[in-house]
């Protein structure tokens, strides 16, 4: 129906709840993607309201990121971000408080945000002037919910879903939802409000999985380097990070451990819909395959990857490339393919039981080391020659593979909690978006729902 008493059926409302009231009167849009709005609700066209400018020659400025989930923050405040700026950021594009600020390629992925600082972004990102005197920070709110994030993927083109860029001539036009302006300042401030306490419980949940996390890693390093009898002799086991060792282990390096340590061909090849699955460094993790985005290569590819390396169960895969240092066991019969970013290695397996191997390469201790022997400010790689001049601790083969079964246990115990706090996470999260999306575009009326003193 044109009109009615309730909202389109999007996935927004349903996350919300029914808890919030509904305007009166709705009427549908003609983009798919934006279903229906308030009846009194105007919709303009972006460039009505935003005018593109490219302002250069400001290099001495701080120097800002978007981010899908912060928006448009400095650089500095970050520790996660390892994109290298270029050398010359003269042709670095100047943002001022109130500009919208665009990553033309991950536009569908939400990196869209109205700017609260100056500074200096990358000449690739598309930069627009305020035109209008309408509220910042609902069209921020608005410009990055997920009806818009779907409206920004269907104008962006490209062959590869990595290389889509938003294209100019249709985002101009697209359409901008406007509530009066009273509206949409109780809008924002309703959502400043909402998204705050969500926020906090979101950090809470974050932090408990760090500590999860932290709990996971030192009960790895104390078995691996300690042992499971409290009451062994001990002795110095001559390495610093070790210290101390049960006094029957001995202390090796890695490489002395392996008949063969080899890595995939040197080159990227080209994927394809079906073929033989494609393992790189992002698939492994320390306690799981991260198998959501697998890639697949084709037999001719396969033949020049056999020509290097086939894992096969009980190798132990260890990444050199991109995250460096984490190890997993192959414990799946199908025939599988590594990149140059992952090594094989292939184990005495008299004398290294391949659980206890990538357990001890995923103590804290191992870790650093292979941070240590990581080179490279951008493709960092830990190369093979310095991997296998990691340091260990190996008691015998039978206490490996005990030491093993109990961690397989402790480790999953762990993990239960770690999958239970992450699903809460997520439910979080997208209660977040879903209240954000509903909100701004008018599937739940929130007016009157500011709280006292809040309103900007």
């Amino acid at each position: 129906a044109e009109a009615g008493d309730r909202p389109d059926s999007g996935d927004d409302w349903g996350a919300v709840g029914v808890t919030h009231k509904r305007y009166r009167e709705y009427i549908n849009t003609e983009e798919k993607w934006l279903g229906s709005h308030p009846r009194h609700w105007a919709k303009k066209p972006l460039w009505t309201l935003f005018r593109r400018v490219k302002r250069q020659g400001f290099e001495s400025e701080e120097l800002l990121s978007i981010y899908r989930e912060h928006g448009v923050i400095p650089k500095s405040s970050r520790e996660d971000n390892f994109n290298k700026p270029s050398d010359d950021l003269s042709s670095y594009q100047l943002v001022e408080p109130g500009d919208l600020a665009v990553n033309k390629m991950k536009a569908w992925q939400g990196s869209v945000a109205i700017s609260e600082h100056r500074g200096i972004v990358s000449p690739a990102y598309h930069v627009y002037t305020p035109l209008h005197s309408d509220n910042s920070r609902f069209l921020h709110y608005l410009m990055r919910c997920d009806r818009y994030i779907t409206g920004y993927l269907s104008m962006s083109k490209g062959i590869r879903v990595n290389q889509w860029d938003l294209q100019p001539e249709y985002h101009s036009r697209m359409p901008v939802l406007l509530p009066p302006l009273d509206e949409q300042v109780a809008i924002a401030s309703f959502l400043d409000h909402e998204t705050a306490k969500i926020d906090a419980l979101i950090a809470e949940q974050q932090r408990l999985i760090e500590l999860l996390q932290e709990k996971r890693q030192a009960v790895i390093s104390h078995a691996v380097t300690k042992g499971l009898n409290p009451n062994a002799p001990m002795k110095d086991s001559g390495v610093e990070w070790l210290g101390e060792v049960p006094e029957h282990w001995l202390t090796t390096q890695l490489g002395k451990l392996c008949v063969d340590v080899a890595d995939g061909p040197h080159y990227s090849p080209s994927y394809v819909e079906d073929g033989v699955p494609f393992l790189s460094a992002r698939n492994i993790k320390q306690d799981r395959w991260d198998f959501a985005d697998l890639k697949y290569v084709s037999g001719t590819d396969c033949d020049e990857f056999d020509k290097r390396v086939v894992p096969a169960v009980g190798d132990v895969l260890y990444t050199k490339g991109g995250t460096t240092g984490v190890a997993r066991v192959v414990d799946f019969p199908e025939r599988f393919q590594v990149w140059v970013h992952v090594a094989v290695l292939k184990l005495r397996k008299s004398v290294a039981d391949p659980r206890f191997i990538a357990y001890a390469l995923n103590s804290i201790g191992c870790y650093e080391q292979s941070q240590l022997f990581t080179r490279g400010a951008t493709n960092q790689d830990l190369g093979l020659t310095r991997m296998i001049l990691i340091q260990l601790a190996l008691p015998p083969l039978e206490e490996q593979k005990e030491i093993s079964s109990r961690l397989d246990s402790q480790t999953k115990s762990i993990g239960d909690l770690l999958s239970k706090v992450e699903a809460s996470l997520r439910l979080l999260e997208e209660r977040r978006s879903a209240l954000i999306s509903a909100a701004v575009t008018g599937q739940i009326d929130v007016r009157g729902l500011v709280p006292e003193g809040a309103e900007q």
